[in-house]
């Protein structure tokens, strides 16, 4: 099957990428595709060049030689620059002095977990779930509580009832809360919140909100900080964000922490200052470049994504009409469940006979049996190619020979 491409004002910088330039890459998600001589739509990572406000300033840096000890005694700009972007995007009044770096959201867990729960504690999460938060969960010997998502007509839902049954049941200390979610794509609501709030304050969990795709958000949907949602759900809350995602700056490592819970701050601050490692100058400089001055950037990034999710989910609706994908209300990532087709491993077969890489399957939770998560943050013309490899490896087992060829040289980069 082929597809028509829809025609589209080009957006500079966003649709004319460099096949060739992107496989020279030496980033994970590049280079493990052209290993595999495959296109890549697994790992969150975009395709798309920095943004040039971030370019510029991280520039500017190396040509003064300003790569010394940083003068940040009181910590970094980055806690008063994250309580200025909550108040002036969502009304969300925070202290500066409650803001914390770390060098990205994982090690954030890490943290949060060693310094507020032990060796057995229960710590309940949505799943499907980012495969790190899973193994970070398992690997530090706290047990696994999931809450899996309710597929429906209408998308994905929570079962209240359910998650009451579950807290009861299993008593967690901590709950891991991915606003919006990933990969389901899900944003929720501020009933939704208010209630999850209120089964805190119940149960007495300590929350760990993971808001790092708040400003990759569709609209009519809006991101409402968890923290903001009363005093007490502020009180419990350690929020955490990033610019990495919404400006494709992973690379860096910095993220930031706000702490609601005064008693565990005090614990934090309490430990040796840099057990934990630290943020560096560069990592710093390109967060506030982004969150200061990469809005028309970021504006065109959204326009550019709300495509794509149109895209994907058109074509997989009409070349494969028996899976089942839900419109992402947010971030660039689609969750699809494979499970009515005859293929025993998507992942692999995907692979093997479209010559694509995805994500999906086990690592995401029991929930992610027999799912599929397609990054779509690429050019028009290589997400088409990354679907025609999917649908065709899926419904016959070979990409349409009409339609652009999916597949790189594992050795030479074209």
């Amino acid at each position: 099957m082929t597809f028509s491409t829809t025609p589209h004002p080009l957006f500079p910088g966003f649709d004319d990428l460099d096949l060739g330039a992107l496989s020279r890459r030496t980033g994970v998600k590049w280079a493990r595709a052209v290993e595999a001589g495959a296109l890549p739509s697994w790992v969150a990572d975009m395709d798309f060049p920095v943004a040039p406000e971030i370019r510029d300033a991280l520039k500017d840096v190396i040509d003064r030689g300003d790569l010394g000890y940083p003068n940040w005694l009181g910590g970094t700009p980055l806690r008063a620059e994250f309580a200025r972007r909550m108040s002036d995007r969502y009304g969300w009044q925070v202290d500066p002095a409650d803001v914390r770096e770390q060098t990205d959201l994982i090690q954030a867990l890490q943290l949060i977990l060693r310094l507020g729960t032990r060796p057995g504690d229960a710590v309940v999460i949505q799943t499907p779930n980012y495969p790190p938060f899973l193994a970070t969960i398992e690997t530090m010997g706290r047990r696994t509580v999931e809450f899996p998502f309710v597929d429906t007509e209408n998308g994905w839902a929570l079962d209240f009832d359910e998650f009451e049954r579950t807290l009861a049941q299993n008593r967690p200390k901590v709950l891991v809360l991915v606003n919006p979610h990933n990969p389901t794509g899900r944003v929720h609501t501020r009933g939704e919140l208010e209630r999850i709030a209120e089964l805190a304050e119940r149960y007495g969990l300590l929350v760990i909100s993971d808001e790092i795709h708040a400003e990759l958000i569709y609209q009519p949907h809006r991101h409402i900080p968890f923290a903001s949602i009363s005093e007490d759900a502020a009180s419990r809350t350690v929020t955490v964000t990033s610019a990495g995602k919404a400006f494709n700056l992973a690379g860096l490592r910095c993220a930031v922490l706000h702490y609601g819970p005064k008693d565990l701050l005090a614990v934090r601050d309490n430990e040796p200052p840099d057990l934990y490692g630290a943020v560096s100058v560069i990592g710093v400089v390109g967060c506030l470049a982004a969150w200061q001055h990469g809005q028309a950037w970021q504006d065109t990034l959204i326009r550019v994504l709300d495509r794509n999710r149109a895209r994907v989910h058109d074509v997989l609706t009409r070349a494969l009409p028996e899976a089942r994908h839900h419109l992402p209300e947010a971030t660039y990532l689609s969750w699809v469940n494979v499970s009515a087709l005859p293929v025993d491993d998507p992942i692999d077969r995907i692979r093997r006979a479209g010559h694509v890489l995805v994500d999906g399957g086990a690592p995401f939770g029991k929930a992610g049996d027999r799912f599929i998560r397609i990054n779509f943050a690429t050019s028009e013309t290589l997400l088409d190619r990354v679907l025609s490899g999917i649908t065709g490896a899926l419904t016959g087992g070979h990409p349409d020979p009409a339609a652009p060829s999916t597949q790189l040289d594992p050795c030479t980069p074209t």
